[in-house]
């Protein structure tokens, strides 16, 4: 039976973290998008596979192959692509369980539409997490939402990250949010992502859904997250009549609530570097199994919450399927 595919945007970091421990020395290991790439692993069910649309230095490739060697619902002909530049390395600065600083060294570029489009051909769906903040430009974007018409999500994360002096990221106002929203179906942001596009919740739902967003999620750490859905929708089979009603003259109500986060076993001393790609990916897959938007964002806060109790990201997808991970 052919499977679907998802094809998966992001950039494999490589972390050193402080303060994650304070009885402990730096950590070092794979981050950036091998957090979602591990949730994928675990959330997809038989009829799905993915597929990683990554660039990686050449200085460590070879790893990042061994990382995607151990994952068992990636595609079979999916391959990272080596780039003559060192890889993307990030300094995270634990200052408290939510809130932290980074320091990005790297070269790793994004990608061009010529570059871009072979790779999404057989494609039934995209997931876009914007970890370097460059990964696709907004000319790309718009391409891409034009030529694709599957459903794609977009984790914004870095795009609303400056790069100072000696890599240290700052938060910069993304002065184009609207353009950016028209161009995905599913967004989602963290509360101080949402600051740099609107000033509260609901005024990026507002712009959100009327170009086009059917979902817009804001994660709230440890508080869970506040969902924005337009009126059509409530399941991926609705995504054709949302569109169309985003288009449309008419209005409805918008739907919204808060999903509180499922607590996690060791919430004090657990790790929670990478809990929002976790829950995006486990959202999304969610969506693409089928299931409602409620359910998704259930099953997405309990991936998060087994995040925590997780250091890193290897093994990280047999911890999320609750198994013995080898390593």
């Amino acid at each position: 039976m052919t499977k679907r595919r998802v094809g998966v945007i992001g950039t494999f970091v490589w972390d050193v973290i402080h303060g994650r421990d304070v009885r402990r020395a730096p950590v070092e290991e794979w981050g950036g998008i091998t957090y979602a790439l591990c949730a994928f692993d675990a959330a997809l069910d038989d009829k799905w596979e993915f597929v990683p649309l990554v660039k990686v230095g050449d200085d460590l490739a070879s790893s990042a192959w061994d990382f995607l060697r151990t994952l068992r619902r990636v595609a079979p002909d999916a391959t990272p692509i080596a780039v003559p530049y060192p890889n993307n390395r990030v300094e995270l600065f634990y200052k408290d369980a939510e809130r932290r600083s980074e320091v990005l060294t790297g070269g790793v570029p994004g990608w061009n539409w010529a570059g871009l489009v072979p790779l999404l051909r057989n494609l039934d769906a995209l997931y876009v997490n914007l970890m370097s903040g460059w990964e696709l430009d907004l000319p790309t974007m718009q391409l891409l939402r034009q030529h694709f018409r599957g459903p794609i999500y977009c984790d914004l994360h870095s795009l609303v990250l400056d790069i100072g002096e000696g890599g240290l990221r700052t938060p910069r106002p993304l002065a184009d949010a609207a353009e950016w929203c028209r161009c995905v179906d599913f967004l989602q942001v963290n509360e101080d992502e949402m600051s740099m596009m609107a000033r509260d919740p609901m005024a990026l739902s507002a712009m959100a859904l009327a170009a086009g967003v059917s979902a817009l999620v804001v994660t709230l750490g440890a508080r869970g997250a506040v969902y924005f859905a337009a009126p059509t929708f409530s399941r991926l089979d609705d995504l054709d009549s949302a569109r169309v009603h985003a288009l449309s003259a008419t209005s409805g109500p918008v739907r919204t609530a808060l999903v509180s986060a499922e607590p996690a076993r060791d919430a004090q001393g657990g790790d929670p570097t990478g809990c929002g790609d976790v829950w995006g990916a486990t959202f999304f897959s969610h969506l693409l199994r089928g299931d409602i938007m409620t359910d998704a964002l259930h099953a997405a806060m309990r991936a998060a919450a087994r995040n925590v109790e997780h250091r890193g990201a290897s093994g990280l997808a047999y911890h999320l399927r609750g198994e013995l991970s080898p390593t």
